[in-house]
């Protein structure tokens, strides 16, 4: 049997795994339970609390560790350990969030890594300590597809990933925009956000698999509620979203690369359009598509991870090289974006909670478009207001 990991469960592994949707002001999440306090509440403020402040601060008080190659998906365990997937070499490494010591866990089999594809987002079963399992979205050679494995840190170092058993197949594939973010909602459904692999027409197929946010059981059964009972599909018209959160109204957020024009943050609603490749950024509320919450230019982000803490959304931006924080008011944000550490620490891939409120920021600079320096790609950990 696996070994059971200790009872306490921090702050972060909460929030990675039951983090909520759905609230005043926005539609709630469809077959979600009701009313159960959401983690995410722990880390910033409920309905009728007070709005974050105008301004915040992020500080690094710690590098936890450091030469990791390509870096992208990153989840916490039950206890705060992190494991973090190499999207090039397919491979998951456990980080203690002690002390930074790394334990190799293994391959993922069948990852067939190539330009913006290969191991991709991580998620930790909410029933971790029951069924120890782990999902993984990567690319074969034929699709992306999302697959759960059991986790037995008993066993060799190395060797310590159950055969993988796939949960959705089909997801088309590309050298580039695989989104590829994964993460488990409030209604303990998994989420899934997939790119138009540069196929802009397929972001408006409902049929098709690419360009949405995808809602599924942990089985990979369309999910109970779904706009459309047959489908997985949960939003469609993404380019490439690869950052979803939830608030502690219990609302989804997302992350999405534009093109030339806008990079976008959306608040997401099911069976909603959010105009690519017909829009891209806000345009005129003629009620076809949703316009985004706040819109950047990519030379200022291009968006990858996104986290909420403190009462507020953290942006992780690759092309931007700096962290966002987007402080919220219910489903509006409560001032202008803030930017942090630009051009300090390169590229920034990925970015989650961690305890005491917070933050896990991951870089990506050995991705193959960063410029690396010595001892990346890195941990940061953020100290957060």
């Amino acid at each position: 049997m696996p070994h059971r990991l200790p009872t306490a469960v921090t702050a972060a592994a909460v929030l990675l795994l039951v983090a909520g949707c759905a609230a005043e002001g926005a539609r709630p999440v469809p077959g979600a339970p009701s009313p159960e306090r959401s983690a995410a509440a722990a880390t910033g403020p409920g309905q009728g609390a007070s709005p974050p402040p105008a301004k915040g601060s992020a500080e690094v008080t710690r590098t936890l560790a450091t030469g990791f190659n390509s870096p992208w998906g990153v989840a916490a365990l039950p206890g705060g350990d992190l494991l973090v997937g190499s999207r090039d070499k397919g491979t998951l490494t456990r980080v203690s969030a002690r002390d930074g010591h790394r334990t190799e866990v293994g391959s993922v089999p069948g990852v067939a890594p190539g330009g913006e594809g290969g191991l991709l987002g991580l998620a930790v079963s909410p029933s971790f300590r029951g069924d120890h399992l782990v999902y993984a979205y990567f690319t074969t050679a034929s699709d992306n597809r999302i697959a759960r494995m059991t986790y037995d840190d008993t066993r060799h170092t190395g060797d310590q990933l159950g055969v993988p058993s796939t949960v959705l197949r089909g997801i088309p594939k590309g050298r580039i925009h695989n989104g590829g973010r994964l993460a488990f909602g409030p209604d303990r459904m998994l989420y899934a956000s997939t790119g138009e692999t540069g196929h802009k027409d397929l972001s408006q197929d409902k049929k098709s698999k690419a360009g949405k946010i995808l809602r599924m059981t942990p089985d990979g059964a369309p999910a109970r509620g779904n706009p459309d009972p047959r489908s997985v599909v949960y939003s469609y018209g993404h380019r490439n979203v690869e950052g979803l959160a939830w608030d502690s109204g219990r609302r989804l957020w997302a992350s999405e690369f534009g093109e030339d024009t806008w990079d976008e943050l959306n608040l997401v609603e099911p069976g909603r359009n959010y105009g690519w490749p017909a829009r891209e950024g806000k345009g005129p509320t003629d009620g076809r598509y949703v316009n985004p919450v706040l819109q950047w230019k990519p030379a200022d982000a291009s968006p990858s991870g996104l986290a909420y803490a403190k009462g507020s959304l953290w942006m992780a931006a690759l092309r931007g090289e700096r962290l966002w924080r987007i402080p919220l008011n219910g489903a509006k944000p409560e001032a202008a974006p803030q930017a942090f550490f630009t051009k300090r620490y390169g590229r920034l891939r990925t970015v989650l909670p961690a305890d005491h409120g917070a933050l896990w920021l991951v870089t990506s600079n050995t991705d193959g478009r960063g410029h690396p320096r010595k001892g990346d790609d890195r941990i940061l950990r953020v100290a957060i207001s």
